[in-house]
């Protein structure tokens, strides 16, 4: 009887154990999904590295945010520039557009989305036709600049010193 009560006292302890360290890993879970980083996405949009973009990608996929789908969007699309098949360019062009453009719909103010989409029309071959937008785009991101976030503005400057489209001037 000893025994048992003791057994009993002992795996009650362990499940109490697991559960407090289940719920300190949830928690700073939940704590990076919601410190996303968009310094950090920035960078990794402008390295074009495949192992970052598909780390990035991990990590929006189990997001929360609200500009999850224009994120995903653009990576997916920045993919498809890297990957070498062309069938899977296509694929990954196509899914990436549909959520960036979806993004867009749902809210056409956002400056930031308008620059995620210039900055992947200036690169997108002519074969997928994804160009219509450019000057809408640039006059969009000219006009409510000073209202993105710093870490968006810094990332549209950075963008604009290479940009046959933006220039440093127009900010």
């Amino acid at each position: 009887m000893q025994g048992t009560r003791l057994d009993f006292a002992m795996k009650l302890r362990i499940i109490f154990a697991l559960f407090f360290i289940l719920s300190g890993a949830i928690a700073e879970s939940k704590n990076l999904i919601q410190n996303f980083d968009r310094e950090a996405f920035y960078m990794v949009m402008a390295s074009g590295k495949m192992e970052d973009i598909n780390e990035e990608l991990t990590l929006l996929n189990s997001a929360t945010i609200n500009e999850k789908e224009a994120y995903l969007g653009a990576l997916l699309m920045r993919k498809a520039g890297i990957v070498k098949i062309p069938k899977e360019k296509l694929k990954f062009f196509k899914k990436g557009r549909i959520k960036l453009e979806t993004a867009l719909l749902k809210d056409s103010s956002n400056g930031e989305y308008h620059f995620l989409r210039l900055a992947i029309q200036e690169h997108a071959p002519e074969i997928v036709k994804y160009r219509t937008e450019i000057e809408t785009d640039k006059q969009y991101i000219k006009r409510s600049f000073k209202n993105l976030s710093s870490a968006v503005q810094q990332a549209i400057i950075d963008y604009s010193k290479n940009s046959k489209i933006l220039h440093p001037q127009d900010f």
